[in-house]
């Protein structure tokens, strides 16, 4: 019998005809580096989108499924596909619109090999010069981000997507600063099993904090060593989602997650290893991250000297 892949990598959309096919061309083998066709499966759910998404004609690799009718929340069409996948190595993207840089699957697959209980994940961008919850405000539009993709060569060179874009408000304390959540998490089924997958109580359209909890969640399992691949990422395509077009804010948000956790939400503290090359299109980030962790340990030692 034919063993299954290596990795699997489960995608939730939701009404993203546009945003999806690319997020999929950003998995595919021949994007992707370092791989051979048989090492990975995708696996999308779509999230009962009001006009059904169309699966791609010409790429064997992608498993589709739809949940209809659907909750408003993905963390059902989450659990789903992450119980039909059937690779050892699960990576979950939560949300459809988001293009992967080029070595990602290669190196989380390496990446979770150094240990068996390695928890691997990658910074998250947003496409343009400003966060997408900011974006809109400046005339930031889905015409725009058509036209910065094209100018940019992405699917030539995937780490081009480094030059046009800026970290996500997840990411926002840089590389070396806690990550709010993971935009693409990779765990080994044992570690989903006993997580349960993601939290299917946040019902919240989006999600609200049900990717926090997850993460937070992985990172603070027993025995669970956290990986971050700097020189790798997710690129947000903008595509009025509830956290990015501001209908659903953090306060909202955040409110829902003490209602289930009885206690406030707090980034996971656990100091990870990084791993991987670092492409010479993300230098900026690293200088920008850089700066950031300098300025935090010089707050920290003044703290401490205060308190001295």
């Amino acid at each position: 019998m034919a063993s299954g892949p290596a990795l699997s990598v489960v995608v939730v959309a939701f009404d993203m005809g546009r945003e999806l096919p690319r997020t999929l061309r950003a998995l595919a083998p021949g994007y992707q580096r370092g791989l051979e066709g048989t090492d990975v499966e995708v696996i999308v759910v779509d999230n009962g989108s009001p006009v059904p998404l169309e699966p791609p004609a010409d790429q064997a690799h992608v498993r589709w499924s739809r949940i209809d009718p659907a909750p408003a929340s993905p963390a059902r069409a989450a659990n789903e596909g992450i119980r039909q996948a059937r690779g050892d190595l699960i990576g979950l993207i939560i949300d459809g619109a988001r293009l992967a840089s080029p070595g990602l699957l290669a190196t989380a697959l390496a990446a979770s090999r150094t240990g068996d209980r390695t928890v691997v994940t990658a910074p998250a961008y947003h496409l343009g010069s400003a966060t997408h919850m900011e974006a809109t405000v400046q005339g930031y539009d889905e015409a725009k981000e058509d036209q910065l993709l094209e100018a940019c060569g992405w699917e030539d060179d995937g780490y081009q997507l480094f030059t046009v874009s800026t970290l996500a408000a997840s990411s926002g304390r840089g590389w070396f600063g806690p990550m709010g959540e993971s935009s693409s998490l990779f765990l080994r089924r044992a570690v989903w099993d006993e997580l349960g997958g993601l939290d299917e109580r946040f019902a919240l359209p989006g999600g609200g904090l049900a990717n926090h909890d997850l993460y937070r969640r992985a990172c603070e399992a027993a025995g669970t060593t956290l990986v971050v691949l700097p020189g790798e990422g997710t690129f947000h395509q903008i595509h009025g989602g509830a956290a990015t077009s501001r209908r659903f804010g953090w306060d909202e948000m955040h409110a829902d997650y003490v209602a289930i956790r009885d206690q406030p939400y707090k980034p996971p503290r656990k100091r990870p290893i990084y791993y991987g090359m670092i492409p010479d299109q993300a230098m900026r980030h690293a200088a920008r991250s850089a700066k950031l962790a300098i300025a935090r340990a010089e707050r920290q030692r003044r703290r401490s000297g205060d308190r001295g």
